[in-house]
Formats: C-alpha cells, sequence, structure tokens
C-alpha cells in the first residue's frame, strides 16, 4: 500500500554506494521524486561536512540513511544522531538506517534513530554479498586468492538487492514505520564456502587462505591502506565474526513477503556480468 509520500523528495544517503544506488536505481524507476546524498552530487553531502548537510535536507521527506565508512568507527553515533536532529527539524517525517549485526556502535545509532521522533525502519544487515564484486574483496577474487583473518565462522551473506527492495518499501509504502528488520539471506556459509561457490560460478580456481590477524594487519599497511580503514576491516573480520552472526532471521521476509535471494543466485549471476573475469577487467 502506498501512501502520499510518493510525491515528496526522498533523499538517498550514499547513493552512489552498494545499496543506494540501488535504492536510487528503484525509486526513480516507480517515478518518485530522488536526490542522490553524495560528495559527487549537486548539492554535494559529505558525512564530514556538515555545511553539506541543510541544503540536500531541503523539501525531503524521507531519508534512507547509510553511514559511510561504517556504523562502527569511532563518532558515528554522534554524528548519526547530529544529522537525524536536523533531519527531523527539517521536516523529514520517515528515517530508513542501514545498520549493521552484531556491532555495538551500530545498535547506538539505531537507538538514535528510534528516538528521533520521526517515523523509523531499521534494517540491521548481514556481510553483503557483493562484498566480493563491488568493493575490496574483487582484487582478490581476480586475483585468484582471498586471504582472510577469518575461520568456519559462518555467514549469512545477504544480497545488496535484497535490501534495496526492503528499504524502497520503507521509504514509500505504510506498514513498516517502527519495524527492526534483520535482513541475511537464505542460509550460512563461511567465507571459504563463499570464495568456492564463485570460484566454480567464475569457471576458474580462485583460493581461500586463512591467516592471523596479525599478519592480516601486516599486509594491509604494506598496501598502504589507511589505518583507519585497516583498522575498522581488522574489527569486522576478528571481532563481528567471532560467530555472534551465525544465524539466519526472517526480516527479508517479513518485510516483502518472499525469501531472500540465494548466495548461489548471486554468484551465478555476477559471474555472467563476467567482472570476476582478469581479463574482463
Amino acid at each position: 500500500m502506498t501512501n502520499t509520500r510518493e510525491q515528496k523528495t526522498i533523499l538517498v544517503l550514499g547513493g552512489t554506494g552498494k545499496t543506494g544506488r540501488r535504492v536510487v536505481e528503484r525509486l526513480q524507476a516507480s517515478g518518485a521524486p530522488v536526490r542522490v546524498g553524495s560528495r559527487s552530487a549537486a548539492p554535494p553531502f559529505d558525512w564530514s561536512d556538515r555545511e553539506t548537510w541543510a541544503p540536500v535536507l531541503q523539501d525531503v521527506s524521507a531519508v534512507y540513511v547509510s553511514y559511510y565508512p561504517d556504523l562502527a568507527v569511532p563518532g558515528a553515533p554522534e554524528t548519526v544522531g547530529a544529522f537525524t536532529e536536523l533531519a527531523v527539524a527539517s521536516g523529514a517525517s520517515r528515517l530508513v538506517l542501514l545498520s549493521g549485526r552484531g556491532e555495538e556502535e551500530a545498535e547506538a545509532c539505531e537507538k538514535l534513530v528510534q528516538a528521533s521522533g520521526a517515523e523509523w525502519t531499521i534494517l540491521r544487515s548481514s556481510w553483503f554479498s557483493q562484498n566480493f564484486s563491488e568493493d575490496y574483496l574483487l582484487e582478490p577474487i581476480l586475483g585468484g586468492e582471498v586471504v582472510l583473518p577469518v575461520g568456519d565462522v559462518p555467514e549469512p551473506f545477504v544480497d545488496a538487492d535484497d535490501i534495496a527492495d526492503v528499504a524502497v518499501a520503507a521509504l514509500t509504502e505504510d506498514g513498516h514505520a517502527g519495524r527492526l528488520y534483520e535482513l541475511t539471506g537464505p542460509r550460512l556459509l563461511t567465507f571459504a564456502e563463499a570464495v568456492a561457490e564463485i570460484s566454480s560460478a567464475a569457471g576458474r580456481p580462485i583460493r581461500f587462505v586463512q591467516v592471523s590477524p596479525e599478519d592480516y594487519a601486516h599486509a594491509l599497511a604494506a598496501e598502504n591502506v589507511p589505518p583507519e580503514v585497516a583498522g575498522l576491516l581488522t574489527y569486522l573480520f576478528t571481532t563481528v565474526l567471532d560467530g555472534r552472526n551465525a544465524y539466519l532471521a526472517d526480516g527479508v521476509q517479513r518485510a516483502l513477503g518472499r525469501p531472500p535471494r540465494d548466495f548461489t543466485d548471486y554468484a551465478r549471476t555476477t559471474a555472467a556480468t563476467g567482472i570476476w573475469t582478469p581479463q574482463h577487467n
């Protein structure tokens, strides 16, 4: 059931990112007025520059809140809280927050959005399948060897298309306010199993190698990865992937009335694009 909000501007923060780009595409296809929140947009939006916040919030009724680089980074709750307060004061009456499972900082951000006074929906998501094709794991996949400090702890990888579908429903339909949707895929896989599925779909050998957190941190430093990024990645792999999220949730089914997409479908569809074929890149 769609409400009258569909004729008002929807702001999509991180509108060029993995989930935000998909949310923008779906909203535009439906004819909804959309404003992309990114540093390259006009007007530009930058989480680290609060002067850019008010212009993008003008005449906005709903906001998809995707925080960069991650809600787990220090200072995220303070920043998200300040933005949320300004958004509501500027007239936004619906907020949809992309959150992460098993992250204390993310849950602190959730509470701030829930206390904002706006209609809220929380999308507490597991590890994105698309991290293997649209993020830092693409290069190792192309190189034929994925080296990570994670063992046999399984993760219910979720497809970014499912996240976008739920986000659009929460932004444009009634019935999702006050809901916390825990979004996962339909089964658990270890990173080694996920890489094996990608290898099979891509039709070439790709190896998974487990290393210690210390070796992983040293490797990131050797590649000149910024310390704050290296720290975030190490935290996600060693703390969040400690088994706390090794269970399935029904958020996609609850929100959309259908099961979530399976990792095998993601791997086959993505392999067909050629993105995992070295000469394609």
